[in-house]
Order: C-alpha cells, then sequence, then structure tokens
C-alpha cells in the first residue's frame, strides 16, 4: 500500500478492510471470532476495541505463513475447536455475509473435513486452480499457477484463500504442516492434501461473483474495489425505491440508509450515519456525513456534519452545517450560511450570508443578512436566544451571551450587546453624519469627485 496506515486499515464506503470481513463474517453469528494480528497489531488492535469490542484477537509474533497464523488463532481458543473453524483473510471486503453462510451450509451438507471457496474468474493467471476429482467432484488438489501443468492453467475455478473446517482435525493437520518450501512458512493449503491423504473429503463452494474474494494489495485494487462495493450499495438503495440520478458521481457508506423516494443528485456523498426520509432530496454537489433528513426536506450543495434537518425543511446552496445544528419543520438555511451548535425552530429562515453559533432560535423568526452570532470570546463559547415570531435586521452582531425575546425586531447594522425585551424594537448603532463637499476637498479631480460635481450642476439646473 505504500502507506503508513496498515493495510487492514484502509477504508472503503465507510469501514476499514478488516471491518467489512467482520461484518460479513457476524452474519454466521459465530461463537468466538477471533482476530489473528501481527503487523503494526498495536494499530490494528485499538481500531478493533472501537468497531467490535467483543472481537477476540491472537497475537502472530512472527509472520511465519497462513497455517502458521491459524495456529495461532487455535491457540487463542485452547488449541482445538469442536464444530466448523471458518476462516477468512483480513483484506477481502467485498465478501458478503451470504457467500460465508453458502459456504458452511455446503460444508455440513457434504461432510467434509474442509470446503474451500472457489471462483470462476475469466483470467485465472496468478492464482491457485482447483483440481477436482472427475468422478465424485471432490478437491484433490490446489495446484499455484506456476507449478501448474498447461492443461491445468485452463481451469478457471481458483482458490480464494477462505475456508471452513473441521476444528478438531483442522487442530491435528495443523500439527503436521511442515516448512520445507521455498518460503520455508506453514501453508494453510497444505492441510487440504493431509487431510485427503488420510481419507477425509475436501469439497469446494464456489461464490456467486468472482469478484468477491478478491484480496486488496495496492491502491489501485482498493479503488476498484470501492467502486464495486459502491455499485452495489447503490442498487440495493435504488431496488428499496430511490432514485439516484447519476450513480457513477454518488458515493455511500455502507451504514448509510434511505426511506422510499429519496432522491439523490449528481455529485453527492453520503457518510456514516446519514438517514434520508421520504422524499427527501439532496443534491447536487453535497456531503453528509451524520446527518439525519426527514421527509421531504430539500439539501443542495451543502456540507453537513452530524446536523438533523426537519421535514419539509431547505438548505442551501452553499451552506455548511456544522455538528450540533438541529433545523426545525419548514425551517431555512441559505446561501452562504453556517451554523454550528444551534437550534432552530419550525418555520425559522436564515437566508443569506450568516454565521450562526451556540444559539437557539424559536419559531417562526427570520434572522437577517449577513448576521453573526459573536459566541467566543477567545476562552469560552457562550449562548445566544433569539425568541419566537422576532425579525432580525441585516448586519446584526449578537453578542454572546444576550437574548432576544419573542416578537422583537432588531434594526439594521445593529450590535445587540444586551437583552431585547418581547416586542421591542433594538437599535444599536451611531448616528449618522453627512460631511458635504468632503470628496471635493479630499479627494479633487478624482472620478468621484468629477460625477459628484456633475450631479450638484445637475440638481441645481432641474431647481
Amino acid at each position: 500500500m505504500k502507506s503508513a496506515t496498515p493495510k487492514v486499515l484502509h477504508e472503503i464506503c465507510g469501514r476499514s478492510l478488516v471491518g467489512h470481513v467482520l461484518a460479513a463474517s457476524r452474519e454466521l453469528a459465530p461463537e468466538n471470532l477471533v482476530v489473528v494480528v501481527g503487523h503494526a497489531r498495536e494499530k490494528v488492535t485499538a481500531h478493533l476495541g472501537v468497531i467490535d469490542p467483543a472481537v477476540r484477537t491472537a497475537v502472530q509474533a512472527e509472520q511465519n505463513g497462513t497455517g502458521h497464523a491459524v495456529r495461532m488463532g487455535l491457540e487463542e481458543l485452547g488449541g482445538s475447536v469442536d464444530g466448523t473453524v471458518v476462516v477468512v483473510c483480513g483484506d477481502t471486503p467485498l465478501l458478503t455475509g451470504a457467500t460465508l453462510r453458502q459456504l458452511a451450509a455446503t460444508h455440513s451438507a457434504d461432510g467434509n473435513a474442509v470446503t474451500v471457496l472457489t471462483a470462476e474468474v475469466p483470467d485465472a493467471t496468478g492464482y491457485g486452480r482447483i483440481v477436482r476429482d472427475d468422478v465424485t467432484g471432490a478437491v484433490v488438489e490446489i495446484v499455484e499457477h506456476k507449478d501448474a501443468s498447461e492443461a491445468q492453467r485452463a481451469i478457471r475455478e481458483i482458490n480464494s484463500g477462505v475456508f471452513a473446517f473441521d476444528g478438531q482435525l483442522l487442530a491435528d493437520a495443523l500439527k503436521k504442516v511442515r516448512t520445507d518450501n521455498s518460503q520455508g512458512e506453514e501453508y494453510l493449503t497444505d492441510v487440504l492434501g493431509i487431510l485427503r491423504e488420510a481419507g477425509h473429503r475436501v469439497g469446494a463452494s464456489v461464490a456467486g461473483d468472482h469478484r468477491e474474494i478478491a484480496g486488496i494489495n495496492n491502491r489501485v485494487q482498493l479503488a476498484q474495489a470501492r467502486r464495486i462495493l459502491n455499485d452495489r450499495l447503490l442498487t440495493a438503495a435504488m431496488l428499496g425505491g430511490v432514485s439516484v440520478i447519476d450513480p457513477a458521481t454518488t458515493w455511500i457508506d455502507v451504514t448509510v440508509t434511505f426511506e422510499q423516494d429519496a432522491i439523490v443528485h449528481p455529485g453527492t456523498e453520503l457518510h456514516g450515519s446519514t438517514h434520508l426520509g421520504e422524499g427527501a432530496e439532496v443534491g447536487p454537489n453535497s456531503r453528509l456525513t451524520d446527518t439525519l433528513v426527514d421527509a421531504g426536506a430539500r439539501v443542495d450543495n451543502t456540507v453537513s456534519y452530524s446536523a438533523h434537518i426537519g421535514a419539509n425543511a431547505s438548505v442551501g446552496p452553499f451552506a455548511y452545517l456544522r455538528p450540533g445544528t438541529r433545523l426545525g419543520v419548514k425551517g431555512k438555511i441559505g446561501t452562504y450560511v453556517e451554523t454550528k451548535n444551534a437550534t432552530i425552530g419550525e418555520g425559522t429562515k436564515i437566508p443569506h450570508l450568516s454565521y450562526v453559533g451556540d444559539a437557539t432560535i424559536g419559531e417562526y423568526t427570520n434572522i437577517g443578512a449577513a448576521s453573526v452570532f459573536v459566541n467566543y470570546d477567545g476562552q469560552a463559547k457562550h449562548h445566544t436566544t433569539v425568541g419566537s415570531h422576532c425579525r432580525t435586521g441585516s448586519d446584526n452582531m449578537f453578542v454572546a451571551p444576550v437574548t432576544v425575546g419573542d416578537g422583537a425586531y432588531t434594526a439594521a447594522g445593529s450590535v445587540i450587546t444586551k437583552d431585547v425585551p418581547p416586542g421591542s424594537l433594538a437599535v444599536a448603532r451611531g448616528q449618522q453624519r453627512n460631511i458635504e463637499g468632503w470628496v471635493a476637498r479630499k479627494r479633487p479631480g478624482s472620478a468621484a469627485a468629477k460625477a459628484a460635481e456633475t450631479a450638484s450642476r445637475q440638481a441645481e439646473s432641474e431647481d
């Protein structure tokens, strides 16, 4: 990956690679779930503690091969397990729970000692080939590409590296795995030959989509997997009644949810726990993270983090909703408006060019253009409260802590530093002074002076 981040911690569609594998594995409801960690194990273990605190870890201090890794995992469970052991790779984010359930079901139904998940691929170059018995269909061996004959290289069924084992037989076979190979490592695939030679059945379960078994080894493959998974998520959303206008430019996380008749316009990204209610419309060119959009709301060209947008509300274009924003039913956050930690009541509008931070605004209030809620004194944040049915003028500064009562008005250009009683008009600005002739005296010969002189002559002639 050429990265300071361990490979399995790279993310696609809102989860780390190992997070996707854990989610698929959890669909089997396993009695125990163990992750074998080695390289950068401190970072990986810390991440696992966040995403799945119940998972167990086994340390592979030296990376001595896949068989050795599985042996370390079994030792975490006491050395052997009664029942089925499913082994998966931590870098296969496209693997689904459905495919793992199919693998486990095939393993049980066929009475296999080991069942390998396989896939038929268009081009098997570089992959281990699955060689089957012509009569029984059982797996005879897995032959690596470099060791395969011409006939074997024509086989398109490949090994995924995902297996289901009889737990007791696996533990016994791992003790017999040798390291007399070019890498000097314990290969898990050697277990298949050991079990077959002992008279046990080795079977296979074929994945429906060969792309599920794709491992990630570089950032090109990471991007390809992201596109495949994103297409899978968008297809599910559209089949569930969501209109995605341009899937090619729409990106969503696995944790995003929708209700029917939601509409997603081009250039939109939906991340985290974002939810779109029935008939909600988002985009174009919007990025919503952990944001709840209620039914019928419209969000246009907006960036939003941890916000709640009420039903039939309107946001944007070019709005920025920061954490703690709560916009009420039929409310409006308009063009070039930024909000943070603000509760905005039903029907209240903040239409233009304003910042509202650390504030509570009541119902059906209108905040004038170019208003700023001055919430920070250099050391602490302070709160502003504006009541219901208020009308605040353009270019207002509300210097917190301050309260504007219900039904109050504030004049344009005011700096509000004191509480405004309900129903009052607050005017907080200096008196205007006109100094006549200033331009002619201070800027003689300028374009402004000439224009003023022309206007004066015209006014005199009209008089």
